[in-house]
């Protein structure tokens, strides 16, 4: 089936979503550029009015005062404030506010901020976090206290680039991380990572990679995740704290030199085409990429079948691979060797060139790879 003429540097490809905040931006961007989105947020967000760990740093900021409080949404900041009230520390807190620039991310939360009666700094008409950082990047961290509420996930990159920057950060968490709710998206995404029906996966957060690694715990499905994150499937991390908990469990990363969502997929748009398998056959340039073909710079879809026979075929282009492989190479159980043949028609259909794999009676098929000017033949076991 001819796809379209157009298409974009992640056409072909399947790409994991684990995020559960920006997972709508994030998933936007990389359908913009032609990816097949799977999204299942590995955590959910709960409040925590009374967590310890809020206390602390509500405590830790009224006795010493930061230089910069970032509000990233208004149900967090009013429970922040809220929480603290109920502690006793609520005055305390507000007071130090008032002495600090109040950078607020946009109009619902400027609303909340000024309900508590303070009055915000500065605010980005984007209402992007991206754009703060810029601003607090431009002016200087290095050596400045910057407290960051947090909205559940640590923000995409943005406190790691404050600290690489050299300010000493202090976390607002105003939400707990929980196992989702419904784990059946989770459990359909690492049923797809290990079926390797997924070229790349991405983490926006530590606690996203520990969340989707605890459920292949509980499923008995460690070793094969692992072991797809290892060899088949990419995982794309915004930044390096998120990529330590991938890596500390021998998992390669790949991950943008700004921590955001953006320059995020545009790694994915360099590093996936760049592991496509391209072949010259038949006289065409074929491109073999996760889900789907490009002949000759047309997108072709392939089924999965189709997909796992051209798999096996290209691994030894150009020599005849036996039909009994070709079996073992399908999904499923099959034993009949007329599955082969009805796949491969399939993918002949597909691919819209049925000479570029070749039958060879009563042995099997082959890649019809055109030969290299100058080298022997490949063409013959």
């Amino acid at each position: 089936m001819n796809v379209s003429q157009q298409h974009g540097p992640l056409s072909g490809f399947t790409v994991g979503v684990t995020a559960a905040r920006r997972a709508d931006e994030l998933g936007a961007l990389l359908q913009r550029r032609g990816a097949t989105v799977l999204h299942a947020p590995a955590l959910r967000i709960v409040p925590l009015p009374d967590d310890s760990e809020l206390l602390a740093a509500t405590r830790d900021l009224t006795a010493r005062a930061p230089d910069v409080v970032v509000a990233t949404t208004a149900i967090g900041f009013r429970g922040w404030v809220e929480a603290a009230d109920g502690w006793g520390h609520g005055e305390a807190l507000l007071d130090r506010l008032r002495g600090v620039e109040l950078l607020a991310r946009g109009p619902k939360v400027k609303g909340a901020i000024r309900a508590a009666g303070l009055t915000e700094t500065w605010s980005p008409s984007s209402e992007s976090l991206a754009e703060v950082l810029d601003r607090l990047l431009a002016e200087g961290v290095d050596g400045r206290r910057v407290a960051v509420q947090l909205h559940g996930e640590p923000l995409p990159g943005f406190v790691e680039a404050l600290r690489a920057g050299g300010a000493e950060v202090v976390l607002v968490p105003v939400y707990r991380w929980l196992p989702p709710a419904d784990l059946t998206p989770v459990d359909r995404l690492l049923d797809a990572v290990v079926a390797r029906g997924v070229d790349a996966l991405t983490f926006t957060s530590a606690p996203a990679a520990a969340s989707l690694f605890a459920r292949a715990d509980e499923r008995g499905m460690t070793g094969g995740l692992t072991a797809a994150l290892r060899h088949d499937v990419l995982s794309a991390c915004v930044g390096p704290v998120t990529a330590l908990a991938l890596q500390t469990r021998g998992v390669d990363t790949v991950q943008p030199e700004r921590y955001r969502l953006g320059p995020l997929v545009q790694v994915l748009c360099q590093e996936l085409p760049g592991r496509a398998r391209a072949l010259p056959v038949a006289g065409h340039r074929v491109e073999i990429r996760g889900h789907a073909v490009l002949v000759d710079g047309e997108l072709r879809a392939v089924p999965p079948a189709g997909m796992a026979l051209l798999r096996a075929l290209a691994r030894r282009p150009g020599w005849v691979v036996a039909r009994a492989e070709l079996l073992r190479a399908l999904p499923g159980e099959g034993r009949d060797e007329h599955a082969v043949e009805t796949a491969m028609a399939r993918l002949r259909t597909a691919l819209g060139a049925p000479k570029l794999v070749q039958t060879v009676v009563k042995r099997g098929y082959r890649l019809a790879l055109d030969p290299v000017p100058g080298a022997g033949s490949k063409y013959a076991d």
